[in-house]
């Protein structure tokens, strides 16, 4: 049985692996300056430090080539040593509490929702279907059809692009 995982985990792990969108036909990495990354960490729990930041950086671009499917799930591996979950029995029953040194701790925190999800959920994390977007999505679909980060943005942009080429076909 998956240990559990607090959904603003698997907003953490959404955020961190859309950290890197293409913005008028731009890639941009939010984490990229020192500062702004600080302050991303920070507003999710971390310490801004740079060891945290630079972890950080590692882990989303070897997370986001596992879920596009570049690498294989292992390439993680190197990224765990050193967390733990610990048990602790309380008045509500057990608990789980992760162990591990601050400047690992988010990182940590992304790769167990990760981890979660692909026991729970598997295939539901996935990349954009849009070639041109950088965005994954976590499809919560009944049918598991979702396709595109945004059905406004990416789903509106390639159908228009489709009927386009359908109906301006040279014959």
């Amino acid at each position: 049985m998956p240990h559990p995982v607090a959904r603003e985990d698997e907003v953490l792990l959404l955020e961190l692996l859309n950290s890197t969108p293409v913005v008028d036909g731009v890639q941009r990495d939010l984490l990229a300056v020192d500062g702004e990354a600080g302050e991303w960490a920070r507003a999710r729990g971390g310490s801004g430090a740079s060891a945290e930041i630079a972890r950080l950086r590692r882990v989303r671009d070897r997370l986001q080539a596992v879920v596009r499917g570049a690498e294989p799930a292992d390439a993680l591996a190197p990224f765990l040593d050193g967390v733990h979950l610990v048990p602790e029995l309380g008045k509500g029953g057990l608990r789980w509490t992760l162990d591990v040194t601050g400047d690992a701790r988010l990182s940590a925190r992304v790769l167990l929702a990760w981890g979660h999800l692909q026991e729970t959920m598997p295939g539901r994390l996935r990349p954009c279907a849009n070639d041109e977007c950088r965005l994954f999505l976590l499809d919560r679909s009944k049918p598991n059809s979702a396709r595109w980060c945004s059905m406004k943005v990416c789903g509106n942009r390639l159908k228009a692009r489709r009927h386009y080429e359908r109906t301006h076909r040279t014959t």
